[in-house]
């Protein structure tokens, strides 16, 4: 049992309980990247307060039972090591507040970056129609909504259970009307019709890209995280693979694809070396997203062709 102060105010809690979180050798990659912002999320999640506190609350002293609240939740996040966004039930990306759960991985792609940026310097004008691939929560894709005037959305995911999250973040910022949300395997999943019933100016996706080996090493809270968000094959490429196989067929002529691979970027360097694509480089430096047009993967088709069918995945 953690032993929290009697006697505390609303500072005094974060501070203790940032030096809990760091004792106990938690990961923080999920969501916060510290203890002390991670400690704050829980303190005030506890004691339903908002997010932007106003400063005349730090020093509030708390009562036992919202001391008691406190410390019940920061034994939840010590003992079962569960993520802190699944805990609280939210996680902020690109500026925004989405529901989050065990359903679909917690949002922290750094596209949310590229969001708030309207993907440029990349992206010449405002799209009208893009994609989000393995949505999950449907964060990247709202997000998008949100951020970009205008702009009509479709969401994709293989888990049913991802997409009802989704929907209920949909419903939640009041985008139904230009978010669709498809469930199946990539592009697989979009209704059948003529070929250009669904072509796209931007298709961005954040596919699974942990290879199985590192899947093995993973600390306990990404055992909470859906496997099927994570895992992708020996070198984390699989689905990258189908991806920049098929998309070709649903972008417009000027169209990008842009596609988080994380650690797996050296292994997709060298089985496409000569794929003509920019790593973007992030505020916080290199983080394995890359940008191609439709043209350069026109002009790699048979090599990808040729992975994929080495793979058995086309």
């Amino acid at each position: 049992m953690l032993h929290a102060p009697v006697k505390a105010t609303l500072s005094d809690l974060i501070r203790w309980g940032a030096s809990c979180l760091k004792q106990q050798g938690l990961t923080f990659a999920h969501h916060h990247d510290n203890a002390l912002d991670e400690a704050r999320e829980l303190v005030l999640h506890a004691l339903h307060l908002p997010d932007a506190l106003p400063p005349f609350l730090a020093n509030a002293k708390l009562l036992p039972d919202e001391i008691s609240a406190v410390r019940a939740l920061f034994e939840r996040r010590v003992l079962e090591r569960m993520p802190a966004a699944y805990l609280t039930g939210k996680a902020h990306f690109a500026g925004l507040w989405f529901k989050t759960d065990a359903r679909a991985l917690v949002p922290r792609s750094p596209i949310g970056e590229l969001i708030l940026q309207q993907f440029r310097p990349w992206l010449k004008q405002l799209p009208t129609w893009a994609l989000d691939l393995c949505t999950g929560s449907g964060a990247i894709g709202i997000a998008m909504a949100q951020h970009m005037p205008g702009l009509s959305v479709d969401l994709i995911d293989l888990s049913p259970d991802a997409l009802a999250l989704a929907a209920e973040n949909i419903a939640r910022f009041s985008l139904v009307d230009r978010v669709k949300a498809y469930q199946g395997d990539l592009f697989d999943a979009l209704p059948k019709a003529s070929p250009d019933s669904f072509c796209y100016e931007l298709i961005v996706s954040n596919p699974p890209y942990v290879t199985e080996r590192e899947m093995q090493a993973l600390a306990p809270e990404y055992a909470f995280e859906p496997a099927l968000g994570l895992v992708s094959g020996q070198d984390g490429l699989d689905i990258t693979l189908r991806i920049l196989h098929d998309s070709p067929n649903y972008l417009t002529q000027d169209g990008l694809l842009i596609v988080e691979v994380g650690d797996s970027e050296r292994a997709l360097r060298r089985l496409l070396p000569d794929l003509a694509c920019e790593w973007i480089r992030f505020s916080v430096g290199n983080m394995g997203i890359f940008v191609v047009t439709r043209k350069a993967l026109v002009q790699m088709a048979a090599p990808i062709t040729e992975l994929c069918r080495a793979r058995a995945t086309i």
